[in-house]
């Protein structure tokens, strides 16, 4: 074990909702690897000696590799110095994470995962809607809506409607009417509360609330990440939206 490396989720973007050991870590990171999402004003807390990296990869544009990526890591550990791979959201949360753990496992390079807050419970925070409650939803089911192949991923549709639960899509804004049409033949209810809210946390915020039906054509061509968020529990769409919107405000 020759390096040190610290795979830290930066959350879904305000600067203040980090964790503290976050934050010391990216002051004293020699090299930072990061994600293009991540918001500049987290990037800013890093030391003035630190190396910047962006290694994004953003759906239709020019971006690195997940080898790529891979292989800077090892590369940069080898040298001896404090590496920060800083990931949206949190890195275990449809975050690619197992591959660069495995390839630093591989290396035998040590690695501490650094958990963030993720973009489905800023969005609940911000509409100030649990997505789980007692007697409505009593499950919780995080889900991709981009798979690795393209398109919407393969689902067992008909059990996720059964179960009740909150469903949480992750990377859906561009597959939610193929969603949407395969929950609805599934059994869901085409009046079920839908909710989206794109760039959860940051000032630029935007919420599109709307039923699973609806919400396909709601919902306009988003620009930063978006969380859909399906379920009885995010019902009472007018409070939803009075919270949210004061949450903003203020």
């Amino acid at each position: 074990m020759s390096a040190r490396v610290f795979l830290i989720g930066a959350g879904p973007g305000d600067p203040d909702l980090l964790t503290i050991k976050a934050h010391r870590l990216l002051q004293s990171a020699d090299v930072i690897l990061h994600d293009s999402l991540v918001d500049k004003r987290i990037l800013a807390l890093a030391a003035d000696h630190a190396e910047l990296v962006d290694v994004g990869k953003r759906c239709g544009k020019h971006s690195a590799t997940q080898a790529t990526i891979n292989k800077l890591l090892v590369s940069y550990a080898r040298t001896g110095q404090i590496i920060v791979r800083l990931k949206g959201g949190d890195p275990m949360i449809f975050g690619r994470a197992t591959e660069e753990l495995q390839c630093l496992q591989a290396a035998d390079i040590c690695c501490e995962i650094i958990p963030g807050i993720t973009a489905a419970t800023a969005a609940a925070a911000s509409l100030q809607h649990s997505l789980t409650q007692r007697g409505i939803a009593r499950s919780l089911h995080f889900l991709t809506g981009h798979g690795a192949e393209g398109g919407l991923p393969k689902h067992d549709w008909v059990s996720l409607t059964r179960t009740g639960g909150t469903l949480v899509i992750y990377m859906g804004s561009q597959t939610i009417a193929g969603l949407a049409s395969h929950l609805i033949e599934a059994g869901m209810n085409p009046a079920m509360p839908a909710i989206a809210v794109e760039n959860a946390s940051l000032p630029e915020q935007t919420i599109t609330i709307a039923t699973i039906s609806t919400l396909p054509n709601r919902l306009s061509r988003p620009t930063g990440p978006t969380i859909l968020l399906i379920g009885e529990a995010m019902g009472n769409k007018e409070e939803a939206a009075v919270a949210a919107a004061q949450l903003v405000a203020g």
